[in-house]
């Protein structure tokens, strides 16, 4: 499980996010999604731990900032950021013996076959294409074993093939009761993945909705649904028909 607790932020005298809270709970997908400047990659930058922040947040009810908890987290950051200098299968190695996983060499080739870096495993990180440096992000996130995982615009830079992959992986996590939360703009590519969508507009959680409350409507629909009506009423919506929406985020 993911939780997130009165979570604000701010940038000097800007007030990025503003008591924001939502859970996404063990085996399920959770989508952040929101205009630019929502305040998203706050709370996914707070989350992975490369903010700091007022409010709390925990892993597996285990405080983010804990050794503990990092253990269990996986992160695939927007922007790959590799060491010039190691193989591929040499990041992989440095993830394994940091996070001290148990996940075994035949797991690690598994994982290396499905995105299609078998083969170039040898390559140097900075010999990798951007959608080859996206697929060793996943793969290290993948080789922790993690029970909740991040994935900020994962399907960015990724092939067709890697892009079916990728939803594979996803839907085979959440049925091994892992916490997946997806911060994405492509809609459209995440449309059977999902079970949770939390809406941000101006550092506010304005919408949640649950799959089944949300009913035959897609992402695209429910995102501009409410996005149109945060524009006519020039407001935070009061919340959407989940009963987790959290009313402590209105502004």
């Amino acid at each position: 499980m993911l939780e997130i607790l009165n979570l604000s932020k701010s940038y000097r005298k800007t007030l990025a996010v503003d008591d924001v809270s939502f859970t996404v709970p063990d085996g399920q997908v959770g989508i952040l999604m929101g205009p630019n400047g929502a305040g998203k990659s706050t709370i996914i930058k707070s989350i992975a731990g490369l903010l700091r922040y007022d409010g709390a947040i925990s892993i597996q009810g285990i405080p983010s900032r804990e050794l503990a908890a990092k253990r269990i987290f996986g992160y695939v950051p927007e922007i790959p950021a590799l060491f010039d200098a190691l193989t591929v299968r040499e990041h992989i190695e440095y993830i394994r013996r940091a996070y001290q996983s148990d996940v075994t060499d035949e797991e690690v080739e598994t994982i290396l076959r499905r995105f299609e870096l078998y083969d170039k495993q040898d390559k140097l990180g900075n010999e990798l294409s951007k959608g080859m440096m996206q697929k060793v992000s996943i793969c290290c996130a993948l080789s922790i074993k993690p029970r909740v995982i991040l994935l900020d615009e994962p399907m960015v830079g990724l092939d067709p093939q890697a892009i079916k992959e990728l939803k594979e992986v996803v839907l085979e996590l959440r049925g091994q009761g892992v916490t997946v939360l997806l911060s994405t703009h492509m809609l459209e590519m995440v449309n059977e993945l999902w079970d949770v969508v939390f809406i941000m507009d101006q550092g506010h959680i304005v919408a949640t909705y649950t799959r089944k409350e949300a009913g035959d409507q897609d992402l695209d629909a429910i995102f501009f649904g409410t996005t149109d009506r945060e524009r006519a009423e020039g407001r935070p919506a009061d919340r959407g028909p989940a009963e987790t929406a959290e009313r402590g985020h209105e502004g």
